[in-house]
């Protein structure tokens, strides 16, 4: 059987003119090598430092995406995402090739089975927008593999055989970044499977290549399964009306939105950044904040990692000021394939017996006393 055409393809290859040529034109008008980064507006010893980068983890920024970028701010946000920096080459003792152990809970190729109910699928290890601060960033650079039916056979197998697996999720790569075609075939080969009851895709195209969102996605995507289309805003500038269709489209689907965010140093680490990007999600997008993750152990990463404490101090403020609808769980993926564990804040101050003290958003702290039956 055929292999198709992805992002990576597309990024080269000529494409006879359709109904999507606008994506694929936004890939084309982007950086796609690590040479396009001469034609970016960096000095002659940020463009060295950033090739030497980008040789250690590919480089691809979509027009749409790189167009976000204020040139006359070194700190912006948007830059600070996907423009290489020479701090990425300063690995920190610590850090790791497979930070939640994808790898060592994987019983067949393409598959990580880490919880009971749930498996990610790589359909590609290819992405629309490659972030510098991705955990699964040495897989995406050394295995660099686009999609085909075959190679996903073994993991379906597997899924098959465990009927205790629910949900399967889409990630990679970019499941996002497949054609519409390959995406159908996924979708109708996993809901071919009794068992599992919901697709979940992770993707960061509706914010770095929202020209991809189209009807004929949407409709790949329909079919007896319940879909939740993951994204990942990490800021409140990559919202905005290009970003807002994508998301509406996918809603008026009949997909639920969800949202991981990552808290980068110098990114998103101050409680403004970050609560006007949570209202945003919600109130303009209509997109739940899920997620915000504490910096896993990437290679190279340690420059935009915060401590877990300022993170704790965040998501507190964030709790007083924001609707419960807006505020995102504060997790930390544990290396070793412990899972995403909730990291906030304790409220609890003491217990004694059925007597808790426990701390209000006011500071305050007030006793509660257990009242149950027999």
């Amino acid at each position: 059987m055929t292999s198709h055409l992805d992002i990576d393809d597309a990024s080269d290859a000529p494409v006879e003119p359709r109904g999507d040529a606008a994506w694929q034109d936004d890939v084309r008008q982007g950086v796609r090598h690590a040479r396009d980064l001469d034609s970016l507006p960096l000095s002659p010893g940020e463009r060295a430092a950033a090739q030497a980068a980008a040789a250690r983890h590919k480089v691809r920024i979509p027009k749409a995406y790189l167009d976000l970028i204020d040139w006359d701010d070194p700190a912006d946000p948007i830059r600070a995402q996907v423009i290489p920096s020479p701090r990425e080459l300063a690995e920190a003792e610590g850090e790791l090739d497979d930070p939640i152990a994808d790898h060592e809970f994987s019983p067949a190729p393409r598959l990580t089975h880490r919880h009971a109910d749930r498996v990610l699928l790589f359909p590609t290890y290819q992405c629309a927008v490659y972030c510098r601060f991705c955990f699964r960033k040495e897989s995406l650079t050394s295995i660099g593999r686009g999609y085909t039916r075959e190679a996903l056979e073994p993991a379906f197998a597997y899924i098959e055989a465990h009927p205790e697996i629910r949900e399967v999720i889409l990630t990679g790569g970019d499941p996002l970044s497949l054609p519409d075609k390959a995406l159908a075939e996924i979708r109708a080969r996993i809901e071919a499977i009794a068992h599992v009851r919901l697709l979940r895709i992770h993707t960061r195209v509706p914010v770095a290549l929202p020209s991809r969102i189209t009807a004929g996605l949407v409709r790949s995507l329909q079919g007896r399964l319940m879909v939740s289309v993951v994204t990942h805003f990490n800021h409140a500038r990559e919202i905005n009306d290009a970003t807002e269709q994508a998301c509406r489209t996918l809603r008026q689907g009949g997909f639920v939105l969800l949202n991981q965010s990552v808290l980068l140093k110098g990114v998103n680490d101050t409680v403004e950044a970050l609560e006007e990007l949570c209202r945003e999600l919600m109130y303009r997008l209509g997109v739940k904040p899920y997620y915000l993750h504490h910096g896993d152990l990437a290679r190279g990463m340690a420059h935009r990692r915060t401590t877990i404490a300022e993170g704790q101090a965040l998501v507190a403020v964030l709790r007083q000021r924001l609707s419960g609808i807006c505020n995102p769980v504060y997790v930390l993926d544990l290396p070793d394939g412990g899972g995403k564990v909730p990291i906030g804040p304790c409220y609890v101050e003491a217990r004694d017996g059925e007597s808790w003290r426990i701390r209000g958003q006011d500071g305050a702290v007030r006793v509660y006393a257990e009242v149950v039956g027999e």
